[in-house]
């Protein structure tokens, strides 16, 4: 996401950041040309994106805003300065740009439907002489010349607006192409034999034609402007497709929120909302940003943020996000984020960020672009003398440089990589997958090695109950129901793991008759009339019961595997094992194979002892563990694996995962993570799901192929439609029909990552 122009990055450091809309852009060079022009000016580095109209650009003390935009002016286009911050509902005006882009579309759609009309019956006259009448080429000029002068206006006024500045784009292809077609046709209608009564002439793809005094190419002129303006009008309305994600994304949030105040509800837009607020939300109704839990519980539907389909069940201290969905209860929520500083705000930005950045080989393809149309000119009039001097055929040698000028359109060059991206990204952000800039997609290329932090990534990062061991004649439910009563009146985390364990197979839990907390032991107390102690074996000791050999020998094997094991009692003797450990999600081992169907490398990376660490990788999959390793070294062992020659992802959550995170070639980040670790990763995965990891590398790999597609039949269909033209092999309406294609055709690639599953 850095400019075309690599000589740039040793200018003054950048102190600020702005993204202007451009107006005015009609193809690459016209985005090369701006973009060369801002990195001229001293402390400023630029990326122009003609897919998304818009300029991100860096610049240093001493240049402004205002001095940005006069650059850009002065260059022959529009710039404008952007709009104040937004609340996240606000957030890059999506309504705005609708209307906008509907307008222009639909401007478009009339020019074309008018000069379909009139340019059909043009062509049909031209194509097949059974229809040419005595004058029919004088009802030809009449149709076409509209066509040609107010059909083709918006190339003209391109045209001469570049010319003013010194520059040549698309545009100056085609109007100079339309109107020499044009002013032969009226040369040889007013001048020559073209306008004589009962003159005929055939049509052939190649330029072979009679003699130029009396040869017309008043459907070349008709329908290069037609085809042209189609291809313009399915760009539009596909770019408009291909960034229909980030609107979506953009139009989540709720408009408004009840507020509490004063202990009465006050509806008030969203963008009013503070930090400290506490805001009601209904049923069915919008989280209107981003909060904890204080009142009330309920399921909520993240769905449109993560692609997770399974609600969350929240309650008091849980947080929830900004524009997902209440399912159920009543809930009282504190903000803690409002405006920009939104997880929603966040990935809107950081999906807009990514589409306005640029991969390595389109910069390559902006180069070309940049220098392309002055190529063509000098490659069209070297054509036109070429055939002059060999053939001395006017109208032939007109014709070739004619096809050569409408050929030749570097639009597709430009579309190739926006396009993907757009559609790349904005896919990625409805699966939950946020990718931060297109040097990424290289990155997921090159990965040999994932390395998976442990806790939170792998496995949840909270205990959970995990095996039931009971002495004979004892029953599972009763050894649970027991145990999980007098468990649930402790805060412990190994206590809660049990309760919520013993509630969630046997239902709701007695209340115990009498409770103590034995610190550093365990608890005890009396349920349905039974003494029941919960604890270290030492607590059944204090009590003079033993374990049983079956009982001791499933304690020592969980102690083994680095589970922490409880001892249960009651009424004078052992009664069972319960083993709690940190639980490794469901989704972790089939996500280890998907990363191994990728051709990576799974390594789990943990603090944990390696008798815990083992169990986990045994569980999952994972054959390389490296474990016992403190926080802050972590990066270490990133690097230590690159020394080796290996190419690393890192997939962590925490802060302690952040300085591997930006070490690794690719960095995955878990959105229910830290900011820290958000803010190091190179993708971030909203959902706290490891499959997901799999997902966007298998997205990013997808878009950059599309990418690489798309570059491939851009380079490929220029390398060989220009000599064609050139050997006088195309007609200049089949030329104008096929450079049309060619920006449809890598439109319509890149749309085709939408189905991304």
């Amino acid at each position: 996401m850095t400019s075309i122009a690599p000589e740039r990055a040793a200018a003054a450091p950048a102190t600020a950041e702005v993204e202007l809309s451009i107006g005015g852009m009609t193809c690459a060079s016209c985005a090369a040309r701006i973009e060369k022009k801002l990195n001229r000016m001293d402390g400023v580095t630029a990326t122009v994106n003609f897919a998304t109209e818009k300029a991100k650009v860096s610049y240093a003390e001493g240049v402004g805003i205002a001095d940005l935009i006069a650059t850009v002016e002065k260059t022959g286009y529009t710039a404008q300065e952007p709009p104040r911050p937004a609340a996240p509902s606000e957030a890059s005006a999506p309504a705005g740009e609708r209307e906008d882009h509907g307008d222009e579309t639909g401007a478009l759609r009339q020019r074309l439907l008018v000069s379909l009309v009139l340019s059909v019956p043009v062509v049909l006259m031209a194509m097949v002489p059974a229809l040419q009448f005595d004058n029919w080429q004088w009802l030809s000029l009449t149709l076409a010349a509209p066509v040609v002068v107010w059909g083709a206006f918006p190339f003209h006024r391109a045209a001469w607006t570049n010319a003013r500045h010194g520059a040549a784009t698309m545009d100056t292809l085609v109007s100079i192409g339309t109107l020499a077609a044009l002013g032969w046709s009226l040369w040889a209608l007013f001048f020559g034999d073209a306008g004589m009564p009962g003159m005929r002439h055939g049509f052939d793809f190649s330029v072979s034609r009679a003699g130029g005094s009396s040869a017309i190419y008043l459907e070349a002129a008709a329908g290069v402007t037609s085809f042209i303006l189609a291809g313009r009008y399915l760009e539009a309305r596909s770019k408009r497709k291909a960034g229909a994600a980030l609107r979506a994304l953009l139009e989540l949030g709720a408009k408004d929120v009840a507020v509490l105040r004063d202990g009465r509800e006050v509806r008030v837009p969203t963008a009013e909302l503070m930090t400290g607020d506490r805001f009601v939300v209904r049923p069915g109704e919008k989280i209107a940003t981003d909060g904890t839990v204080v009142e009330g519980s309920s399921a909520v539907d993240a769905s449109m943020l993560t692609g997770e389909s399974v609600p969350v069940d929240v309650t008091v201290g849980d947080a929830v996000t900004g524009a997902t969905v209440n399912t159920s209860g009543r809930l009282v929520v504190e903000a803690t984020r409002v405006g920009a500083d939104t997880q929603l705000a966040r990935m809107a930005r950081l999906v807009e960020d990514a589409q306005n950045g640029k991969a390595a080989v389109q910069r390559l393809a902006d180069r070309i672009s940049g220098v392309f149309v002055p190529v063509v000119l000098v490659i069209a009039l070297g054509t036109l003398l070429t055939w002059l001097f060999v053939t001395g055929d006017a109208t032939a040698a007109f014709t070739a440089a004619v096809a050569v000028l409408i050929i030749a359109c570097p639009c597709a060059l430009g579309l190739a990589t926006p396009t993907a991206l757009m559609v790349g990204t904005g896919r990625g952000a409805q699966l939950g997958i946020l990718i931060k800039g297109p040097e990424v997609l290289e990155s997921t290329r090159r990965v040999d090695t994932v390395v998976l932090d442990k806790t939170g990534t792998v496995t949840t990062g909270t205990m959970a109950l995990h095996d039931v061991v009971t002495a004979p004649g004892v029953a599972e439910d009763e050894l649970l129901r027991l145990a999980g009563a007098l468990e649930h009146a402790s805060e412990h985390p190994i206590a809660r793991a049990i309760a919520d364990g013993a509630a969630a197979r046997t239902g709701a839990l007695p209340v115990p008759e009498s409770f103590e907390n034995v610190a550093g032991l365990g608890v005890q107390g009396v349920v349905e009339g039974h003494a029941v102690l919960v604890g270290r074996e030492k607590l059944l000791a204090e009590w003079v019961i033993e374990l049983p050999a079956e009982l001791a020998a499933a304690k020592a094997a969980a102690e083994a595997e680095g589970r922490t094991a409880v001892a249960v009692a009651w009424d004078g003797a052992a009664r069972g094992v319960l083993t709690v450990a940190d639980a490794v999600k469901d989704t972790s081992a089939r996500a280890v194979a998907e990363l191994r169907r990728l051709g990576l490398t799974p390594v789990l990376l943990t603090g944990d002892n390696k008798a815990v660490a083992g169990a986990v990788a045994r569980e999952v999959g994972i054959d390389e563990v490296i474990a016992e390793v403190l926080p802050q070294d972590k990066v270490d062992v990133v690097r230590r694996l690159q020394a080796e020659g290996r190419t690393v992802a890192m997939v962590g959550d925490g802060v302690n995962d952040a300085a591997a995170l930006a070490a690794a070639d690719l960095g995955l980040a878990m959105g229910t993570g830290t900011d820290a670790a958000i803010e190091a990763g190179d993708l971030t995965l909203v959902r706290g799901d490891l499959l997901v990891a799999a997902d966007a590398i298998r997205l990013s790999r997808r878009t950059l192929a599309t990418i690489k597609g798309n570059l491939f039949w851009a380079f490929g269909y220029n390398v060989a439609a220009l000599p064609l033209a050139a050997a006088g092999l195309l007609n200049p309406m089949i030329a104008g029909a096929a450079m049309a294609f060619s920006s449809v055709f890598v439109v319509t690639n890149s749309l085709r990552l939408r189905r991304f599953r």
